[in-house]
């Protein structure tokens, strides 16, 4: 049986805002979102451009950690983004 991985994910908006979420892929998920079909946050602000993903083996960590990172500042979610935060994946 095939394990199912979950991502929390972090996307650059065309207006420099950062939207958080979680998914099992998020290379799909990205381009789900810049076809206006996405969260209604990113249709406004079209086009996105995926930065940032962590890896969990279940749906609940995933969605665990997409809570944390909506809680933090935009400054905090840079400073993850750039490998000066609490990096646990990074590409």
């Amino acid at each position: 049986m095939e394990n199912k991985k979950y991502y929390a994910y972090m996307l650059r908006c065309s207006d420099g805002t950062i939207y958080s979420g979680y998914t099992t892929d998020p290379y799909r998920r990205e381009k789900v979102h810049n076809s206006g079909k996405g969260a209604k946050y990113t249709r406004a602000r079209l086009p996105v451009k995926l930065e940032y993903f962590e890896e969990f083996d279940n749906k609940i960590d995933a969605m665990k950690r997409e809570y944390a990172l909506k809680q933090y500042t935009h400054k905090e979610k840079e400073r993850i983004i750039n490998g000066k935060g609490e990096v646990l994946w990074k590409f």
